[in-house]
């Protein structure tokens, strides 16, 4: 168990700091040669940079918008004030004041004092609102959610409002896949029924608004907690770590994998939602994998690479050929649900035989078996000598 030094050294490195990255989930530290800069893209400030497999938050330059965190296909920059947990129940307990209807603000807007803060739910900017929580609120039974910003034209940081309505048409395009209407919008004044009756009433809040937030990132902070303590046993400081030993990878050479949480959350929302509507969706949160087995060598590094486990080398070897000889092929196991589009196995393969689309099957997004990609076996190569005539 970690010690209240541990715990102050935690709390010390996460002071004023509102995004934290993990290292190990940024496709740019797993493979160099990955193209993935969505979260330098995204954000406002020029805050964040990726540079010899070392990803860098300039916590002085964060104007703690949470761009980053939205766009991240692998959650390699973790939101930490507020943390998704809190954001999630200030928005639902405001849903439920609002007899189901759910309203989130920018702190610009929230800051002027205009509406009931027990009535919406206040995030540092809406570009922080990612699909897990419209899918969420709209899982639990909110009629319509409705996004109120402080008239981003005249914002500091209005780079980040195309990507806030990016958020909202694929919240809206995933609800209407599973036959549900869309119910989020965007407005730039408080929804009737908001009005704030006595702003005496605010006083206070900021202090009640302190333990709660203090209490949502102690789950993030004990994983960070953890991590320090181990090293700190084993004798080893980060920045002497190899990026094989930062990375954890297997003997095998095989990098470590995960599961994204926002992802499986749009799924279950999705699912809780009702049955699939359409055959095909068009998504920026999963994607479909296919490879030119006429040009694959069979190399693996898709595989290797790929930070979720959304392709995997197969235990199942192919039928023998009818003969009964080996057929000397192999399988790569393909699930749908657990590709997140960061391009990755595109970046790693040397022979560019894959592609990912955005366009994503039903069935086979809510399908529990991995789809089956045949991979012939390889070619010989030819010997050193093999172009000498004798």
């Amino acid at each position: 168990m970690p010690n209240i030094a541990d715990i102050i050294e935690v709390a010390e490195e996460l002071e004023d700091k509102a995004v934290v990255p993990a290292s190990k989930r940024c496709v740019a530290v797993r493979n160099r040669n990955a193209s993935c800069r969505k979260c330098i893209d995204a954000c406002p400030a020029d805050a964040i940079s990726v540079h010899n497999n070392v990803l860098s938050v300039d916590h002085k330059a964060c104007v703690a918008c949470g761009a980053c965190t939205v766009v991240c296909p692998t959650e390699a920059l973790i939101p930490v004030r507020p943390a998704d947990e809190a954001l999630e129940q200030a928005a639902a307990e405001a849903m439920a004041s609002l007899d189901g209807r759910a309203v989130i603000a920018c702190a610009r807007i929230a800051s002027k004092g205009l509406a009931d803060p027990h009535k919406f739910a206040e995030a540092p900017c809406l570009a922080r609102v990612d699909e897990s929580l419209l899918l969420g609120l709209a899982a639990v039974g909110a009629k319509d959610i409705v996004l109120v910003d402080g008239c981003c034209k005249t914002c500091r940081f209005r780079e980040t409002s195309p990507g806030v309505d990016e958020t909202i048409a694929s919240a809206n395009s995933l609800m209407q896949a599973q036959g549900a209407p869309a119910m989020v919008s965007r407005a730039s004044e408080f929804p009737e029924g908001l009005a704030l009756k006595n702003a005496k009433s605010l006083l206070g809040e900021a202090r009640r608004g302190f333990f709660t937030s203090a209490t949502s990132w102690t789950a993030s902070a004990a994983g960070k907690t953890a991590e320090m303590v181990i090293r700190k046993n084993l004798g080893m400081k980060a920045k002497d770590a190899t990026l094989r030993e930062q990375l954890g990878a297997g003997a095998s050479g095989t990098l470590p994998q995960f599961q994204e949480r926002r992802r499986s959350q749009v799924l279950d929302a999705m699912d809780r939602l009702g049955e699939p509507a359409v055959e095909q969706i068009e998504t920026r949160l999963f994607g479909r994998v296919e490879i030119d087995a006429s040009v694959c060598n069979s190399c693996g590094m898709c595989a290797v690479f790929c930070p979720t486990g959304a392709l995997s080398k197969s235990p199942i070897k192919p039928s023998p050929n009818a003969d009964g000889t080996p057929d000397g092929g192999s399988f790569l196991e393909f699930s749908c649900a657990e590709c997140v589009q960061c391009g990755l196995c595109l970046d790693a393969c040397m022979k560019k035989c894959i592609s990912v689309s955005p366009q994503v099957r039903t069935a086979e997004l809510f399908d529990f078996e991995p789809r089956f990609i045949y991979l012939p076996k390889p070619q010989a190569r030819p010997g050193i000598l093999s172009n000498f005539k004798r």
